[in-house]
C-alpha cells in the first residue's frame, strides 16, 4: 500500500520515460521509409469558387496532413506512393475524398455547403473514429461552429444545452456537468478528459470544471457520451463522460487573440454590479508537416456568484429542533440551521448544547436544544475569483505514419467547492506532462498529473473555530446562555410560554456578547489565524490571550501516474474488426494528518508531524486494466454488431469483468437504430477511498474496511436517525438515564458493510437519422439503470469505550454527553465517557433503478434559419425500504432546451436564441437537504464577422432577463452574465 515517496518517483518517472521511449523506437522503425519525397499540391473553393482557409486535408490512413491557407491553396509532402486519398474536411462543408494518381496539375476541390453535420465523426464512443450516427451509445457532440455560434458566455457553458446534461455551478470558475441522475457538486461518477487526459484533481477527486481546460481559441470539438463508458475507459466513467478535444497546430496555425468583457450581480444576487474579464492567446507553427508547437494562455477574473439563501432546514417541527416550546417558531427558531450558514449545524447534530433544568410557566420544562449562532457564508468567503491557464505542446511526425508530441497544462483557480462542506478554493494549482505516440492503428500515453491545493480552507471547521474562538466554549456559550434566559425570568417574572421567544432571542444576545463579528478588523485577524492552521482539532495560541481552538487550512497534495494503450488489430485479424487496449493508474498522496494520514501510524500519531515536518510515508492508491472490443458489419454493412469486456483490478478489492454489447442496424440508408447493454464498476474515489479528516464534532472517513482498525464505526455505531428520534423521545422525562434506557430500542445499531465497488447494470436503445436533404436531425434515446452498491455517506454514533446495546452505551447517546464541549449547560453528564461521531463512505444496501429518455432535433426550415431543441425525462423508481443513508438523486424530472438561430441572417452577421427550462425537484445531501424551484431562463447573442481583418464580435448574454435561480440546493444564486468578446484568429497564419 505504501512505499518511500523519493524512490517511488524515480522508480515509477523511468519506467515511464523507458516506456515511451520504446514505443517511439518501435514506432519510428516500423514505419520507416526509403521513397522519393513527392509534393502535392491544390486549392480549395466553396460552391461559389471564393477560396476556403482553414481546411483540413489528410492523408487517409495516415497521421499526415495539412491546412489551407487564406486563398485556399495547400502543400503536402510525403514519401507514399500514389496513388493516395486526400480527406477535405471543414465547419459547415461535407468531408469530401480525393483520389490523387498522379502529379500532372494542381488540385481543384469545391466543398458542398452542410446544414447539419450527420456525417460527423465521433472517437469517444468505441475509441475509433466512426460516425455519430452509428455510435453503439448515445452521444452528443459540440463542434467548433455550434461552439462559436452559441449564447452561452463561454463553451463550457454551452454544455448546459446539450441534450441530456444537467450543469451545477459551483462559483464562478467551477462547473460540473452530470448525466442520468445522482448529481452531486463533487461527481465521482462523471468523467472529464482533455485530449485523452483524465483532468481531475486527485484528491479533490474531480475535474475542476474548465480551469485546468482549453482556451475559447484551442477547443476543437467536445463529445459527450450519457451512461455508462466504464467497460472501455474503466473506474469512475459511470455516469457519463466527456472528451474535449483541441485544435492541432498542424491544422491550425497562426496568432490569435481573444478577450471578453462582461457584468454580473445585475440585481438580486446579494453583491453589487460587477465586472468579468477574460483575455487569451493561441500561437500555433507548423514546419513541413513534421514539427508543429503551439501555446496557449488565458486568465479570466471576476466577482463570484454568491451563496446566500436563508432558508431554515431545521423547522421546530422536527424532532431534532424544540417541537415541545411551540413559540420557537420562524426567526425565533433556537436551533435554526440556514442553508448557508456554518456554525449552526443543529440538523446534523453539531454546534448545539442541550439545556436542562428550566421552569417555564411554573413547572418544570423539558430540555431545550440551541444552535451556535454561527457565520453566513458570505462572511467566509472572498468574493473574487480568478483563473490562469497556460499550455504548450511539440509534435513531432518522424514518417506519415507516426506522430509523437508532449503537452503541459497549467492551471491556478480560486472559486467555491463543495463535497461534505463547502471548501473555498484559494490558489488551487494542477499541472499535467502528458507524452503520446500516436499512428494509424496504436496509440501509446502516458500523463503525470500534480495537484496542490494551496490556500484554501474549509467553510464549516472555519465557521466552527470562530464560535469557539471568540465566542468561548460550546459548554461556556450554553452556561451563559442559560444564566441569561434565568435572568431574563427573574426580571419578567418569570419564564413563561408567551415570552419564551423573547428571552431566547435575549438569551442568545447576552451569550454572544463578545464574539468576532463580520466586518470588524478582529473578525477578519481571527479568520486570516484559523484558515491557515492546518489540523482542524489542534490547540493553537497564535493570538495573545484568545480561547484556544483548531483552524481548517485544506492542504492536500498529490500526483496521479497514468499509462494507457491501445492497438488496432483489424488488419491483422481479418475476420473481425479487434481493438485491444490496456492502462494503469497510480495516485499517491502525501499526508496531510488532517485529510489523508499514513494509516501504518497509530492512531494517536497520525495527526502529528515527525521531526522533519512530514506526517508519514506517501500512500499508494493503485488500479489496472485492459479491455477487447469486437466490431463486425452484415448484410452490406446494414447491421454493425459490437461487443467489448473489460478486466479492472484495484489491489484493495477482487477484480471485476465489465461487458458491453451492442448492435446497430441501418435502414433505408439512414434510419440508424441502436441497442446496448453494458456493466460498469467504480472503485471508490481517493478521497471516498482513503480520507481521514480530522473535523473535531464530526470524522470524515474513508471506505477502506482498514481504517476502521480502533475505531469501531462499521460494528460498534448507532445510526444518526435513530439518535435523533431517541433524543427527541427522551427530552420529554429531562434526558434522564433512566428516560434513557427505557426508550433503548429507538437506537439502531449501524452494522455498516465492508466497502465495495458501486455496480451498474445499463440498458440503452436509440434511434438517430438525418432526414429531408439533411435538413432535419433526430435522435432519441432511452435507458434504465440498476444501481448496485451504491457508494455515499452515512453519519454513525460510537459510544466511547463502550459496547452499542450496553446500558452505557445507550447513556452516552444522550445529547448531554455529546463530548466535552457539548455538555449541558448545568454540568450534568454522569459518569457517561460520550460518544464519537463519524461521516462514513459506505455502500447503500438497496438497489437503485432510474430510467429515461432524451429527444433532440434540429431543422432547417428556411434559408439559414433553424430551430432546435431537446428534452430529457428522467425518474428515480422508489425503494421499497429505507435504506443507511439518502443517495440523493438530486435530478429534475423534466429539462428542455428550445434555440431559434440564423448563423448569417444577413452577410457576416448571425444570432441565435436559447430557452432553457428546468422542472423543480428535491436535492439531497449531507450539506444541504432542500427544494430547488423551477428554472426559466433566455440566452442570446448577435455575431459579427469581419473577414478581412479575421475578427469576430460577439455581444451576448445568459439569462438575459435575470431570472435568478439556483441549481441546487446551498448553491449559489446565478442571474444575469452580459458580455461582449472579439476574437482575431489565424493572423501570421497561412
Amino acid at each position: 500500500m505504501k512505499q518511500s515517496s523519493s524512490s517511488f518517483l524515480k522508480t515509477k518517472t523511468s519506467r515511464l520515460a523507458l516506456l515511451v521511449l520504446l514505443q517511439i523506437a518501435f514506432a519510428t522503425g516500423a514505419f520507416a521509409q526509403g521513397n522519393a519525397l513527392i509534393e502535392i499540391s491544390g486549392k480549395v473553393t466553396n460552391e461559389q469558387k471564393e477560396p476556403l482557409a482553414d481546411v483540413s486535408v489528410q492523408i487517409k490512413g495516415t497521421v499526415a496532413g495539412t491546412v489551407s491557407g487564406k486563398d485556399g491553396e495547400f502543400k503536402i509532402r510525403t514519401k507514399l506512393k500514389l496513388p493516395l486519398t486526400l480527406i477535405f474536411s471543414s465547419v459547415g462543408f461535407q468531408p469530401q475524398e480525393f483520389t490523387v494518381a498522379s502529379l500532372s496539375s494542381n488540385l481543384q476541390v469545391a466543398l458542398v455547403t452542410q446544414t447539419y453535420l450527420g456525417n460527423d465523426v465521433v472517437v469517444t464512443a468505441s475509441r475509433l473514429p466512426e460516425s455519430i450516427l452509428k455510435s453503439p451509445v448515445a452521444i452528443e457532440k459540440l463542434d467548433i461552429r455550434a461552439i462559436r455560434e452559441s449564447p452561452a458566455p463561454s463553451f463550457y457553458d454551452a454544455l448546459e444545452t446539450v441534450k441530456g446534461v444537467q450543469m451545477t455551478t459551483s462559483s464562478l470558475t467551477f462547473k460540473v456537468p452530470n448525466t442520468r441522475g445522482f448529481n452531486i457538486p463533487n461527481n465521482f461518477r462523471f468523467m472529464q478528459l482533455v485530449d485523452g487526459v483524465d483532468m481531475q484533481a486527485a484528491t479533490l477527486g474531480v475535474p475542476l470544471g474548465n480551469a485546468i481546460g482549453p482556451t475559447e481559441l484551442d477547443i476543437q470539438s467536445v463529445e459527450i457520451t450519457p451512461g455508462a463508458a466504464s467497460a472501455l475507459y474503466g473506474m469512475n466513467a459511470i455516469n457519463g463522460m466527456a472528451n474535449l478535444i483541441t485544435k492541432s497546430p498542424f491544422t491550425d496555425q497562426g496568432l490569435s487573440f481573444y478577450q471578453k468583457t462582461g457584468i454580473n450581480h445585475v440585481g438580486g444576487t446579494g453583491r453589487d454590479l460587477s465586472n468579468l474579464t477574460e483575455t487569451a492567446l493561441r500561437f500555433a507553427k507548423a514546419f513541413n508537416n513534421k514539427f508543429a508547437f503551439k501555446l496557449n494562455a488565458s486568465y479570466m477574473r471576476g466577482t463570484d456568484w454568491l451563496s446566500d439563501t436563508r432558508k431554515d432546514q431545521n423547522p421546530n417541527n422536527l424532532k431534532t429542533a424544540n417541537p415541545l416550546y411551540p413559540s420557537l417558531n420562524g426567526d425565533n427558531n433556537a436551533v435554526f440551521d440556514g442553508w448557508n450558514k456554518y456554525g449552526d449545524d443543529a440538523l446534523a447534530g453539531s454546534n448545539t448544547v442541550s439545556i436542562t433544568g428550566l421552569t417555564v410557566d411554573n413547572q418544570s420544562a423539558p430540555p431545550l436544544t440551541v444552535a451556535r449562532t454561527g457565520y453566513w457564508e458570505k462572511d467566509l468567503v472572498s468574493p473574487t475569483v480568478d483563473n490562469l491557464k497556460f499550455d504548450g505542446a511539440l509534435h513531432f511526425r518522424p514518417t506519415d505514419h507516426v506522430e509523437i508530441s508532449y503537452n503541459y497544462r497549467f492551471g491556478k483557480m480560486d472559486g467555491v467547492f463543495q463535497r461534505g462542506n463547502k471548501v473555498q478554493l484559494d490558489n488551487v494549482i494542477v499541472q499535467n506532462h502528458k507524452v503520446e505516440v500516436k499512428g494509424d492503428n496504436f496509440l501509446v500515453r502516458g500523463y503525470i498529473s500534480l495537484e496542490n491545493t494551496g490556500d484554501s480552507y474549509n467553510v464549516k471547521p472555519t465557521a466552527d473555530n470562530m464560535d469557539l474562538f471568540s465566542g468561548g466554549s460550546n459548554s461556556a456559550w450554553g452556561a451563559k446562555y442559560k444564566n441569561a434566559l434565568n435572568a431574563y425570568g427573574t426580571a419578567n417574572n418569570g419564564l413563561t410560554s408567551a415570552n419564551f421567544a423573547a428571552a431566547n432571542k435575549y438569551a442568545r444576545a447576552a451569550a454572544d456578547a463578545g464574539r468576532a463579528e463580520p466586518g470588524t478588523a478582529r473578525f477578519d485577524s481571527i479568520l486570516n489565524v484559523i484558515r491557515h492552521i492546518n489540523n482542524w482539532d489542534i490547540k493553537s495560541s497564535l493570538i495573545p490571550d484568545a480561547p484556544v481552538t483548531g483552524g481548517s487550512a485544506l492542504i492536500q497534495k498529490s500526483r496521479m501516474y497514468h499509462i494507457e494503450g491501445q492497438w488496432d488489430l483489424s488488419n491483422t485479424v481479418k475476420w473481425v474488426n479487434l481493438l485491444v487496449g490496456g492502462d494503469a493508474r497510480i495516485y499517491e498522496v502525501i499526508p496531510d494528518g488532517n485529510n489523508f494520514v499514513d494509516f501504518s501510524r497509530s492512531i494517536e500519531e497520525r495527526n502529528k508531524p515527525l521531526a522533519d515536518g512530514s506526517f508519514g510515508k506517501n500512500v499508494l492508491y493503485k488500479k489496472y486494466g485492459g479491455f477487447a472490443q469486437a466490431t463486425k458489419t452484415f448484410w452490406e454493412e446494414k447491421l454493425k454488431l459490437f461487443a467489448s469486456l473489460r478486466y479492472d483490478l484495484n489491489p484493495e478489492f477482487k477484480g471485476k469483468f465489465t461487458p458491453r454489447v451492442a448492435a446497430v442496424y441501418t435502414a433505408a440508408k439512414r434510419h440508424n437504430f441502436r441497442v446496448t447493454y453494458q456493466q460498469g464498476y467504480r472503485f471508490p474515489a481517493l478521497f471516498e477511498a482513503l480520507s481521514y479528516v480530522n473535523n473535531g464534532r464530526v470524522k470524515r472517513v474513508g471506505s477502506l474496511s482498514y481504517i476502521n482498525k480502533g475505531l469501531g464505526y462499521l460494528e460498534n455505531s448507532y445510526t444518526q436517525s435513530s439518535v435523533a428520534n431517541f433524543n427527541a423521545a427522551v427530552k420529554t422525562a429531562n434526558s434522564t438515564d433512566a428516560a434513557a434506557l427505557a426508550n433503548r430500542n429507538l437506537l439502531v445499531v449501524a452494522n455498516l458493510p465492508e466497502a465495495r465497488p458501486e455496480r451498474i447494470k445499463s440498458f440503452e436503445i436509440g434511434y438517430k437519422s438525418v432526414l429531408l436533404n439533411n435538413k432535419l436531425s433526430i435522435d432519441i434515446d432511452a435507458y434504465t439503470n440498476t444501481y448496485d452498491g451504491f457508494l455515499g455517506q452515512v453519519q454513525v454514533f460510537v459510544p466511547k469505550g463502550e459496547t452499542v446495546g450496553s446500558d452505557a452505551a445507550v447513556i452516552a447517546m444522550l445529547d448531554r454527553n455529546r463530548d466535552a464541549t457539548t455538555a449541558s449547560a448545568d454540568g450534568n453528564n454522569g459518569a457517561s465517557k460520550g460518544q464519537d461521531r463519524y461521516r462514513v463512505y459506505t455502500n447503500a444496501k438497496n438497489k437503485y433503478t432510474n430510467y429515461g429518455f432524451a429527444i433532440g432535433t434540429a431543422y432547417n426550415f428556411y434559408k439559414k434559419f433553424s430551430i432546435g431543441g431537446n428534452t430529457s425525462f428522467n425518474k428515480l423508481k422508489s425503494g421499497s425500504s429505507d435504506d443507511i443513508f439518502v443517495t440523493g438523486f438530486n435530478t429534475p424530472e423534466w429539462s428542455a432546451n428550445i434555440s431559434f438561430s440564423n448563423r448569417e441572417i444577413v452577410k457576416n452577421v448571425g444570432f441565435s436564441v436559447v430557452y432553457k427550462w428546468q422542472q423543480s425537484f428535491l436535492w439531497e445531501s449531507p450539506l444541504v437537504t432542500g427544494r430547488v424551484p423551477a428554472i426559466n431562463t433566455v440566452d442570446a447573442q448577435v455575431t459579427v464577422r469581419v473577414p478581412a481583418s479575421k475578427t469576430t464580435l460577439k455581444i451576448g448574454g445568459s439569462n438575459i432577463f435575470n431570472n435568478n435561480y439556483i441549481q441546487y440546493a446551498g448553491g449559489p444564486t446565478l442571474g444575469a452574465l452580459y458580455y461582449a468578446a472579439v476574437t482575431i484568429d489565424g493572423l501570421l497564419g497561412k
